[in-house]
């Protein structure tokens, strides 16, 4: 990858470090990228990495042409009124969740804004993230976007603000639900007899290779399960218990309470914000 620009990250935690790595390792050049963060250990980390790291978020700002903000939700008002004025024809991006573009563009005195909702797969380059972007945001500003936050999985653009709200409840918070599923799958397996890392190892390549063939297979999941659903047998008996049990109307539910609590938490941060 060749970014014919400088990336500076405001923030370098779990997610500036994820994209931090999937950029220097599709191939950007480490002195293109320029991180602030308050820790001095942190600082020398990203510099041995040949990384250009500053304490100050304006001095760090200044050579930049993309700013991406990636601090915790609480920490952004004071880390945006340091940039106030900084931030001229700079493409902003916020990987911050439940920070709202309305309430970023006030902060920062700034509209041209995109707003990512990543997910942790991202630290082994395996992210599921969704973009929103405002009216100011061009379509090279967008195909920059995309190039940067791909570095670490798949980026999908949604066309109202609105929906990043279901984009947590689906990909945001999916991991966990996946984890769930692997870690009753891995009980259960050791009540059936199997010792832990037997059931571990037999979970974990199971999950794996049936998304491997979801992503590759020109049929939809609900396809694929017919095809390895054989009438009166095992798979069968146990999908009887799922839909007994009520699984997929309970994990519709579950998600609705997630994307609910998206929005609470997206209202609850910008009227303590603005």
């Amino acid at each position: 990858m060749s970014l014919a620009c400088k990336v500076c990250f405001i923030g370098a935690g779990n997610m500036a470090q994820a994209l931090i790595g999937g950029l220097i390792a599709q191939g950007v050049a480490p002195e293109n990228i320029i991180a602030a963060a308050p820790s001095e250990k942190t600082r020398q980390r990203l510099a041995e990495q040949g990384l250009q790291t500053f304490a100050d978020n304006a001095e760090a700002v200044e050579q930049a042409d993309v700013v991406i903000l990636s601090v915790k939700p609480q920490i952004l008002p004071i880390a945006l009124a340091s940039l106030q004025g900084k931030l001229d024809n700079k493409l902003l991006i916020s990987v911050i969740a439940g920070a709202k573009v309305e309430t970023i563009a006030k902060l920062a005195q700034t509209a041209r804004i995109v707003r990512v909702m990543p997910n942790t797969p991202a630290l082994v380059q395996a992210g599921a993230h969704g973009l929103y972007a405002t009216d100011a945001v061009n379509q090279a500003d967008r195909e920059l976007a995309t190039q940067i936050i791909e570095a670490t999985g798949m980026g999908i653009w949604v066309n109202a603000e609105d929906q990043i709200d279901a984009v947590t409840a689906v990909s945001g918070s999916g991991p966990a639900y996946f984890f769930y599923m692997m870690d009753s799958m891995i009980r259960a397996g050791k009540n059936l007899g199997l010792d832990e890392e037997t059931a571990k190892q037999l979970t974990l390549q199971t999950a794996l290779g049936a998304a491997q063939m979801a992503i590759n297979s020109d049929l939809s999941p609900a396809e694929l399960r017919k095809n390895v659903t054989s009438p009166n047998g095992t798979t069968q008996a146990a999908l009887e218990v799922f839909d007994r049990m009520h699984i997929s109307q309970n994990i519709q539910v579950a998600l609705a309470a997630a994307k609910k609590r998206s929005q609470e938490l997206a209202q609850e941060f910008s009227d303590k914000t603005i």
